[in-house]
């Protein structure tokens, strides 16, 4: 089996597709405790910004408690209220300090989260803030016998979080907190952007895939006439610049990525971070020239330029366009590597991360329907795996925390888009793994290069639909991700069967479901064989 190894790379980094959630992950599972009665609020996350001898210090992220009155929305009607450390600090018993309306700050175990609210209550305090023993929010909820009637808000915070502030207090600093949750605006605009590029890279993507697949053909034809003239090889994809997967491949590609996975889970950290940029940054150089390179071609000025080459060592054939626009590329790449923890870098992380999917669609290509449902089937088991599965070995999702880029420093690692979630006073972004573009569009492009190669109209085509369902999938995803609380995602989950269960369908429906599922494209001269030149005569 013939690989092209930097493809394969490539594709080994942007299968990391895990949808993000917001800021700090929020576990617990309970079920077991449903609401009811004084314990039926909505898990929200909470601000709690402080202060520190007057001074604005911190501002830290937590999760609201089941029970509880509810929180202001608003910083502006949220008191600032002095902190207070425990005695004892698990506050399991009635406290020996005196409290006169302080919030107060307790460790998590050796009693229920609502024998803790109920203690500090009857101790005068107005709210209180456990600290979990993890860097996870845990969702706090009532036990299934208890009476619950607490009348003061409950927040839980990070591990590292409440070490700060309870480190502060212990040096008899003066420490002040207020606590509110702001509300999510119903649609996040950012989402909508994000959708639109998405489905944007695809269908650019597809049509150059497209019309490189249709010229190719064109040539291929051109050259079979005039074959009684002259020797003629016509080669294989790959000679022409393109890796056609098989079903092997297709296997061999998810086992390997998921011993991939395995190791930046094993060995995440600041250096490897560090060494992903690199390979993202070589990947987004190859692939912004590429796309430059064809765009500028378009034009009759640099047309002459584009078909021009000179031998370059190592890199063999090169046309002069590419020699002029590869050190903008470098140069683009560079800047962004070094700035990349600047609040505006993911435009500049967008824009190599979408040449560098439009390249791999041009270059990769599933040749028939068979080979894309290998594919994509064994994706959809491997997203599925890896983000939830993965938990009962893991204790975590491996696939989410290499794409949080835990135990890195970094905010996470560079194969995703993402755009700042707008309007939301919570921040963050909203992404999407590479992963999710690359492998529903290759089936996306070959529905299109199908309908050119056959002649169908729009109506009569793959593509329309094929677009349509990738579009309606990706659209599931954001809406799964809005009511899972923002935990991540597999995107594939609902795009594999959206997109590859329309294109079955339809061509079953049609009758060309052997046709898509076999060959791929309709019959003609095989472009594979040698043409022997005809004998001289004499």
């Amino acid at each position: 089996m013939e690989i092209n190894w930097d493809v394969f790379i490539v594709i080994l980094v942007v299968v990391l597709s895990a949808r993000l959630g917001s800021a700090g992950d929020i576990v617990h599972i309970d079920n077991v405790a449903p609401k009811r009665p004084g314990c039926s609020n909505n898990f929200v996350l909470v601000k709690v910004p402080t202060w520190v001898e007057g001074l604005e210090d911190n501002e830290y992220v937590g999760v609201g408690a089941r029970f509880g009155p509810t929180l202001e929305s608003k910083e502006k009607h949220a008191s600032h209220t002095e902190l207070a450390l425990a005695d004892p600090p698990d506050c399991c018993s009635k406290p020996r300090n005196k409290l006169t309306g302080e919030v107060i700050l307790v460790q998590r175990g050796n009693c229920s989260f609502t024998v803790k609210a109920n203690v500090a209550e009857e101790a005068g305090a107005s709210a209180i803030l456990i600290i979990n023993n993890q860097t996870e929010l845990f969702k706090m909820v009532c036990e299934s016998d208890a009476d619950v009637n607490i009348k003061i808000p409950a927040v839980m915070l990070p591990q590292d979080a409440g070490s700060r502030l309870e480190k502060y207090i212990t040096n008899t600093t003066m420490v002040s907190v207020a606590l509110y949750s702001p509300k999510r605006p119903a649609v996040d605009i950012a989402e909508v952007f994000l959708w639109l590029m998405a489905v944007g890279t695809i269908l650019c993507a597809s049509y150059w895939s497209a019309w490189t697949a249709r010229e190719v053909a064109i040539e291929q034809e051109k050259l079979l006439k005039d074959a009684s003239e002259e020797f003629l090889q016509v080669g294989a994809a790959g000679s022409s610049g393109f890796v056609d997967i098989n079903t092997t491949s297709a296997i061999l590609f998810v086992v390997i990525a998921s011993c991939f996975l395995v190791m930046l889970y094993k060995l995440m950290s600041f250096w490897f971070v560090e060494v992903l940029v690199v390979l993202f940054c070589i990947g987004g150089v190859e692939g912004l020239q590429t796309c430059l390179g064809a765009l500028l071609a378009c034009f009759r000025w640099f047309r002459r330029y584009a078909e021009s080459f000179i031998k370059v060592p190592f890199f063999g054939a090169v046309s002069h366009l590419t020699l002029a626009v590869c050190p903008f590329c470098i140069t683009f790449a560079v800047v962004w590597a070094v700035y990349r923890r600047i609040s505006f870098a993911w435009i500049g992380q967008d824009i190599l991360g979408i040449a560098l999917i439009i390249t791999v669609l041009q270059i990769v290509r599933v040749p028939n329907l068979k080979v894309g449902t290998v594919l994509l089937g064994c994706a959809f088991l491997y997203d599925i795996f890896w983000v939830f599965v993965s938990k009962w070995w893991f204790h975590e999702s491996v696939m989410i925390v290499v794409a949080r880029g835990d135990k890195s420093g970094e905010d996470g690692i560079p194969v995703l888009l993402k755009i700042p979630r707008m309007f939301d006073p919570w921040g963050g972004y909203s992404v999407i793994g590479f992963g999710d573009i690359i492998l529903p569009g290759l089936i996306v492009a070959f529905s299109l290069r199908y309908d050119w190669m056959t002649k169908k109209s729009l109506r009569a085509g793959y593509f329309v639909w094929a677009m349509t369902a990738y579009g309606l999938g990706l659209l599931v995803t954001y809406v799964a991700l809005n009511l899972m609380d923002g935990h991540g995602q597999p995107a594939l989950l609902y795009i594999v069967p959206f997109t590859l269960g329309t294109l079955i369908t339809l061509g079953k429906k049609r009758g060309d479901l052997k046709t898509l599922w076999t060959r791929g494209e309709p019959e003609r001269p095989c472009p594979h064989v040698q043409l022997q030149p005809l004998e001289q005569k004499e």
